[in-house]
């Protein structure tokens, strides 16, 4: 069994002279963290004695498909992923997510419809893509709980909690466990897609969760943007993040959550937890794709 780094640490940290509390779930585990540690939860604890392949899908450079790859190694079970394209120089040169998910002997399946996967199979567990299901909801609740304990440890009346989003569960969980939870401090969480629009965004809420009580808040910017495509911005508040709080971040998901987060001041002039997701595996792809674009970092 992994030992995992719970609860894990929350820090202050000081961005553009602005204090901000940040729970470092990227910390958990070298090889299970963020999100995807907490969505995967369920069957990290449980036992699944008839249980002898994992298959999901998404991304060929998913946080989840690592992760899966990782718990499929410890239980001893085979992996499948399925994928809809690799790019040539993926293939040729792995890294990143994927090169550590084949390491771990991850199957890859490409042009290979969703449909075609075996969710029959008493022997074969399916996950949705990203961990999108109700079991991610029992790791979560463990988050919330320790958020939960953290605030009333430091009497804090009103939190405000900030996290980008792919298909939403984790804002979606953590909102509502906040809610039927014992808490008697007022505890928000807010969003913004990066995969999708806040249409989008919704409806996945809505297919895990129909009472919208229970749904966080979603705020955007005004200028839509692409995920996975390259933008200044994104890099420049990447870099000065690092620069002042001494945190990498994500490249995919953080630079937006930040910028959102920066944008809506009625958020953070109450106190406000930003909840480090993970997901650094990814930045091997990512940086250098910006470093090559971004050579001359003075005209950032």
């Amino acid at each position: 069994m992994l030992s995992l780094n719970l609860p894990s640490p929350i820090q202050t940290v000081f961005f553009e002279n602005i204090p901000f509390f940040l729970k470092r779930d990227d910390l958990i585990h070298l090889d299970f963290s963020g999100n995807k540690a907490r969505k995967f939860h369920y069957f990290l604890q449980n036992d699944f004695p008839h249980i002898k392949m994992v298959t999901s899908y998404g991304s060929p450079q998913s946080n989840a498909m690592y992760s899966l790859s990782v718990l499929a190694k410890m239980k001893g079970w085979k992996f499948r992923y399925y994928v809809s394209h690799i790019p040539e120089y993926l293939k040729k040169h792995p890294h990143g997510n994927y090169g550590k998910a084949l390491q771990n002997g991850m199957l890859i399946c490409e042009k290979t419809a969703v449909e075609n996967m075996c969710h029959s199979a008493v022997d074969v567990l399916t996950i949705e893509e990203g961990g999108r299901q109700q079991e991610a909801a029992y790791g979560i609740a463990l988050l919330a709980q320790e958020i939960i304990d953290w605030q009333e440890k430091n009497a804090i009346e009103r939190l405000n909690i900030f996290l980008p989003s792919g298909t939403g569960s984790t804002a979606l969980f953590l909102q509502k466990n906040l809610l039927t939870l014992s808490n008697r401090y007022a505890t928000s969480v807010y969003t913004t897609p990066c995969v999708g629009d806040s249409n989008y965004l919704k409806k996945q809420f809505s297919e895990l969760e129909p009472h919208t009580i229970f749904h966080p808040t979603i705020v955007t910017l005004d200028k839509k943007y692409h995920f996975g495509k390259l933008y200044k911005e994104n890099y420049k508040i990447w870099l000065k993040l690092r620069q002042q709080t001494g945190v990498v971040f994500d490249l995919l998901y953080d630079p937006v959550g930040w910028r959102v987060l920066m944008a809506h001041p009625e958020i953070y002039r109450e106190a406000t937890l930003y909840i480090h997701q993970g997901g650094l595996l990814g930045n091997e792809s990512m940086l250098p794709r910006y470093e090559r674009k971004y050579k001359n970092k003075d005209k950032l």
